[in-house]
């Protein structure tokens, strides 16, 4: 079932991609998600607590906002113990970032360490320029 719910999700994360990414407007940041692992989801959720418009990224007005993403992982059963299922992680994140610029592009990177998710914001230099907190996980 937990394999099920993720790769459905990957094929749905799959199915959005054919359809191609619209050119950003340069009157707007853009944030790129990339998942770090193999075997994981990374969707955009919301801006400031509105849902976002699209889960393949953020387009967002200058200034300062909350992304808020969901990241589905799987922790290795070399994580938990004597098991041979890998447990199946669905996270949410909470990235704030006071300075985005019009016509910028960003990149938000999502992984996981364990049971632990981590998100990264980088800049186009690739320079860190935030970090994400963990706003709640439950295993599927």
């Amino acid at each position: 079932m937990r394999k099920l719910m993720l790769t459905a999700s990957l094929l749905t994360l799959a199915g959005c991609a054919g359809f191609g990414m619209p050119d950003p407007d340069p009157a707007q940041a853009w944030i790129d998600l990339d998942s770090k692992q193999e075997d994981a989801a990374l969707q955009a959720l919301k801006v400031d607590d509105k849902a976002a418009t699209d889960r393949r990224y953020f387009e967002v007005q200058p200034g300062s906002h909350e992304l808020k993403v969901r990241y589905q992982f799987a922790v290795q059963p070399t994580n938990i113990g004597p098991t041979s299922e890998p447990l199946w992680r669905d996270c949410q994140l909470s990235v704030k970032f006071k300075e985005f610029n019009a016509g910028q592009r960003y990149q938000l990177q999502a992984g996981n360490i364990g049971f632990r998710p981590w998100a990264k914001l980088y800049d186009q230099q690739q320079k860190v320029i935030g970090q994400g907190t963990p706003a709640g996980c439950q295993s599927t």
